[in-house]
């Protein structure tokens, strides 16, 4: 049976990958003139709106082709924008819908609730400079790393590293590296408490 889901889910694969070929075609044509980053933002934009499962099977087909890494098994769910050609996108990852990601890495089994916001670090915009509009002040792009098994809750903005297998609250805003195995919320993001098992016994009748 599984072997007979697998058979049928790469032909799904290969299907989309023909039906978005056009707009690959356009991506790598506008690709030249605007460049990738502008290019991709575009396309995700357009794909963005098919919804239930052919929309994540076309999203799934673009993206492996246009991102620095985008693996077969991973689900993008409708209304999700990319703004950077470089983002990686990891096994059995979920990302939610109305995602709006910039430069990230997100590991193996990484979950994003609804709504969650990854811009590329915590300085995409220059701001020294009060005399310059800050559009024109360069900014410092930087690689966001959502570690494997971590989960980010609904409307959560990560501007830093999170740890494998962390918890970040609904709501939260992640402007330091929040670190492995812990749970954190607020704004800004802190620890609330360990993951780890060996914390989960601390306390407990001996």
């Amino acid at each position: 049976m599984s072997t007979d889901r697998s058979v049928l889910k790469s032909l799904a694969f290969g299907v989309a990958t023909v039906i978005v070929t056009p707009s690959l075609a356009s991506f790598f044509v506008r690709a030249r003139v605007l460049g990738r980053d502008r290019a991709l933002a575009g396309s995700t934009q357009a794909l963005a709106i098919v919804p239930g499962v052919l929309g994540q099977y076309l999203r799934r087909a673009f993206l492996a082709r246009t991102l620095a890494r985008c693996h077969p098994s991973a689900t993008i769910e409708f209304g999700t924008i990319f703004s950077k050609a470089g983002a990686i996108i990891d096994e059995q990852v979920y990302v939610g819908p109305r995602c709006h990601l910039g430069l990230v890495h997100l590991e193996r089994d990484v979950l994003l609730a609804a709504g969650v916001h990854v811009p590329s670090g915590a300085r995409t915009h220059g701001t020294d400079d009060p005399s310059v509009p800050m559009r024109e002040q360069q900014g410092t792009l930087t690689m966001v790393r959502i570690g494997a098994g971590a989960w980010i809750g609904s409307a959560a903005v990560v501007m830093a590293d999170v740890g494998a297998n962390s918890i970040v609250g609904a709501g939260s805003v992640v402007t330091a590296p929040v670190p492995e195995a812990v749970t954190a919320a607020g704004v800004p993001a802190r620890v609330l408490r360990s993951r780890a098992p060996q914390a989960a016994g601390v306390g407990q009748a001996r």
